[in-house]
């Protein structure tokens, strides 16, 4: 009897053993999951998130610092955005000045091992049309005046005309470099190339995804091309201007209701400035986006007749877009179709 009493309490010791054993395998695998899911990045805005998922696919926690549905100009991070950058890995945003909060909020972090990326380096900037009537006007104005301003040049140098020229700050670019698709090719390489610094256990992952992406984004810039260089008409009427890359790209001239900065209202010379330009013009069609509100489009469409299509900056997304999960692409094709309508 006390042989049997001492085979089962073995037995038992080594099934608790193994028990044991079992549990700290299961503790350790779950331990290293984490730790390849662990790796945590934000995108600030809805384009670069876009971007970084694509290339990320299922090796990365991509999450987005703004709200989906939220219009980015103007926009500021709150203590829970903050709060989730502190424990990020990597933050990767546009650049460009459209987040004018990056600088403040990357320096005020006590997260110092955190990878900042500007998604946007490399790619050519161009200021804002608004910015270069601006500063022809400003121009203009100083020629009007240039017995006082020579006045008060000599006080300095007589070179001081061109170093003021030099010098001068000439206001925002235009941060909406991803709706070129050849710039959108140049930030998702500069993603990739974050992501394979970050996780080289998946570089050959990242690269694979990227150049996916790259093939179909020289792919739409040929299918726009192909598309815009055979219309007879080269002009569009949009609600703010963040088409300049686009112009650039495919021969195309904005005209915009409000500046590169959508918050900037127009004000009633504007207006009617825009207003003769479409009638003289026979424009057909003004440009809205799902963001911004389109009172005054309508305003305007109203007084000259013109229909109201949307032309998505692919700014963020809409409660619509989310439901019909568009993403980058899908909108590129929506707004191609949209514009072949309104300038042929």
């Amino acid at each position: 009897m006390k042989n049997i009493k001492k085979i089962l309490f073995l037995l038992a010791g080594i099934v608790l053993f193994s028990g044991c054993s079992k549990g700290a395998d299961m503790k350790n695998a779950t331990k290293e999951d984490t730790s390849k899911e662990g790796l945590k990045v934000y995108a600030s805005v809805y384009p670069m998130y876009d971007f970084a998922k694509k290339i990320a696919g299922d090796k990365l926690d991509v999450k987005m610092v703004m709200p989906q549905g939220i219009e980015p100009h103007g926009w500021e991070p709150d203590s829970n955005a903050i709060k989730n950058l502190e424990n990020a890995n990597m933050f990767i945003y546009n650049g460009a000045g459209l987040e004018s909060w990056t600088d403040k909020v990357v320096d005020s972090l006590s997260n110092k091992d955190l990878k900042v990326v500007e998604a946007s380096k490399g790619v050519e900037l161009i200021k804002s049309a608004h910015d270069e009537d601006e500063e022809e006007h400003e121009h203009e104005e100083v020629e009007n005046n240039k017995n006082h301003d020579a006045a008060k040049e000599n006080n300095n140098h007589s070179n001081e005309d061109d170093h003021d020229h030099e010098d001068h700050e000439h206001g925002p670019m235009d941060p909406h470099v991803w709706i070129s698709p050849k710039n959108a090719k140049i930030e998702m390489e500069n993603i990739k190339n974050a992501f394979v610094e970050l996780d080289k256990e998946n570089a050959d992952y990242y690269e694979s995804n990227y150049q996916k992406y790259a093939k179909m984004l020289d792919e739409l810039d040929a299918k726009y091309s192909e598309s815009l260089n055979k219309l007879p008409n080269k002009t569009i009427v949009v609600s703010h201007e963040a088409y300049g890359y686009l112009c650039k790209e495919y021969g195309l001239t904005q005209i915009g209701i409000k500046g590169v900065n959508a918050e900037t209202e127009p004000d009633a010379k504007k207006m009617a400035e825009i207003i003769n330009y479409i009638k003289e013009n026979k424009i057909k069609t003004i440009f809205t986006e799902e963001l911004i509100d389109p009172k005054v489009s309508k305003i305007i469409a109203d007084e000259t007749g013109c229909e109201v299509k949307v032309l998505s900056p692919i700014e963020g997304l809409s409660e619509e877009e989310i439901k019909n999960n568009e993403e980058y692409f899908s909108i590129m094709d929506k707004n191609l179709e949209n514009l072949v309508g309104a300038l042929k």
